[in-house]
């Protein structure tokens, strides 16, 4: 059970900036360019509230401290207790319009994500698991939003930070600034190396977390089989393995963490040390106030803290450029064809179904349907049956336009599917899945899945499948909740309205898949009496592979490697003494026997 890797693609990490991407996330913030510029005035403000309480220090220290002046030190003392609680007040105001817009953007993209995934074509979730596609709504959308919140708009913050402390150093005295200037170089370095190591250690931590992911969900789906074969103490062992790579991973991100702040520290601490040096002297000599070097102590304690944070901010960019390439690749997956080109709509099909040579592969040469030619008239039942993996679910969904042929065509009633507006192709075919899939809602929304079905009909149709008699028992009657996929419901119950779902949308064309072969004989056999009077002037193609259940059926098409091989009626193929024969055979000495 190797299954360690299935996550990899997801967690490798994108460039810290793209500006490509960052054009396109940033066209999904334009809605919102009013609150946003809102924000912006707010941090520029506060940022020059904090950039005026160094210099009213200055000034208390120069001007009434050093000269022992009183009058007039109360009132710099409340201008810098106002500067301090406005700056704190506009920074909360801030944070708040920020995280607003943040979550809105969020929420949009999220429900366009949403529409876009609802179409687009089967073969795209295939070869996707759910839970990837779940990643991008949830974590990657919330990779997003936290760059948005935390780290643009943080970068932003402090880069204008940095910017001010610069020019009001600058402005107040150059020749301080030059000191302080000195220590930038080796903080370039120490940043620079910090980051790559940062950057590497990050990659490694989150691979190393994608194992143990990967490891957790395929021990736990196999729980069953590691119990029967007792294999609890090798996997156990092999997690406890993964379990340490992971955990040494982190310790290397910590130490990196922890050798680099105490640097920018020294630093801070270095630079403070060279003003109090060159300072002291200037102020000795006169040619500097000490509410000038109180001042630049200040700015340049400030001036490290947005240097720590902007460090911080880079894995959230990188960790969101990844995320945002995802989503783009996903929205930019082309949808079906036939939500977006125009087909004709059609209210009603007489039924009549034509296969012209077609040939169809999941995959590129391994061809599944070969070479596939047949008509069936409008109201006539054909069964297909034929070994699994035959092709026989395969070209029901390419009936449905769930897939498109590689080769030949489809047509209905005379005209390509190609050509025909899917929501009305649709529309005008009953579906019934091996495994009918039940909504988190009540039976009757179930069964009124087509929002045109009036109550009555949908009633009707669960009277014939033979469903009302035990919905009529449960304490809410058609109000009754199905919780997720039906799980307190039996197969039988859960087929049953699932086909009552079908039928009250009076398709003109009906796909039974499997949709007998789970119920009990009892179940089985009031269905078929009701299935046979609802298919009654209805064009019908029913997949199964219990033959007893389709000796009914005006034709049988029987499929063998993706060929049809036989077709006729169920003495005539006995007749032929072929497939059909040999497979119908097999299942009545198995019956006998049993």
């Amino acid at each position: 059970m190797h299954g360690t890797g299935s996550f990899h693609e997801d967690e490798i990490l994108g460039k810290a900036y793209d500006a490509h991407l960052m054009g396109r996330l940033v066209k999904d913030l334009l809605p919102y360019k009013g609150s946003l510029g809102l924000s912006a005035l707010l941090l520029l403000s506060a940022s020059l509230l904090q950039i005026l309480q160094p210099y009213v220090i200055k000034l208390a220290i120069d001007r009434h401290i050093a000269k022992g002046v009183l009058s007039g030190l109360g009132l710099l003392a409340l201008l810098y207790l106002v500067a301090l609680a406005f700056e704190h007040g506009l920074r909360a105001l801030q944070f708040y319009v920020t995280q607003s817009v943040g979550q809105k953007v969020m929420s949009d993209l999220r429900i366009r994500m949403f529409a876009h995934i609802q179409h687009l074509p089967v073969r795209y979730f295939d070869r996707n698991p759910v839970g990837r596609i779940m990643t991008r709504l949830t974590s990657d959308v919330e990779n997003i939003n936290e760059m948005f919140t935390s780290g643009l708009v943080a970068v932003f913050g402090d880069v204008l930070m940095l910017l001010s402390i610069v020019t009001a150093m600058l402005l107040l005295d150059w020749k301080l600034s030059l000191v302080t200037f000195t220590v930038l170089p080796p903080l370039y370095v120490a940043t620079e190396v910090f980051r790559k190591k940062a950057r590497a250690s990050y990659r490694l931590v989150r691979t190393k977390l994608a194992r143990l992911n990967a490891f957790l969900q395929e021990s736990l789906s196999g729980l069953r089989i590691i119990q029967t074969f007792s294999k609890e103490t090798d996997r156990l062992r092999r997690f406890e393995g993964i379990n340490r790579e992971y955990t040494e991973a982190g310790l290397q991100s910590i130490f990196y963490y922890a050798i680099f702040y105490p640097t920018v520290e020294l630093l801070s601490v270095s630079a403070v040390a060279l003003l109090i040096w060159y300072g002291g002297g200037e102020i000795v000599r006169g040619a500097l106030t000490l509410g000038t070097l109180v001042a630049f102590i200040e700015y340049v304690q400030r001036f490290f803290a947005p240097v720590k944070d902007l460090s911080e901010k880079y894995n959230i960019m990188q960790a969101a450029m990844a995320s945002s390439e995802r989503i783009f690749e996903l929205l930019d997956t082309p949808e079906e064809p036939g939500w977006t080109t125009c087909g004709r709509p059609v209210e009603k099909f007489s039924g009549r179904i034509e296969f012209q040579g077609v040939w169809f592969a999941y995959h590129p040469g391994d061809y599944v349907l070969k070479d596939i030619s047949f008509t069936i008239e409008p109201g006539e039942k054909v069964a297909l049956v034929g070994a699994t993996g035959a092709g026989k679910t395969t070209l029901v969904g390419l009936l449905s336009r769930f897939y498109e042929p590689e080769k030949g065509s489809i047509r209905l009633d005379g005209r390509d599917l190609k050509e025909l507006d899917l929501f009305s192709l649709r529309r005008q075919i009953g579906l019934v899945l091996q495994e009918p899939f039940l909504f988190a809602t009540t039976i009757e929304a179930n069964i009124r899945l087509r929002e045109e079905v009036p109550r009555d009909r949908a009633y009707e149709a669960a009277k014939v499948v033979g469903a009302h008699r035990f919905i009529e028992r449960l304490p809410l009657r058609y109000g009754e909740e199905v919780l997720e996929r039906g799980a307190l419901l039996s197969m039988g119950e859960r087929q049953l309205i699932a086909l009552a779902r079908a039928l009250a949308g009076d398709p003109d064309i009906v796909i039974l898949d499997e949709a007998t072969s789970s119920v009990d004989p009892e179940t089985e056999y009031l269905l078929q009496k009701a299935v046979a009077k609802v298919l009654d002037g209805r064009t019908a193609l029913i997949i199964a592979h219990r033959l007893s259940t389709i000796h009914h059926v005006d034709r049988i098409f029987v499929f063998h490697k993706g060929e049809l091989r036989e077709e006729g009626t169920h003495q005539e193929l006995l007749q032929q003494d072929g497939i059909y024969a040999r497979l119908y055979r097999l299942q009545f000495d198995g019956h006998a026997m049993s």
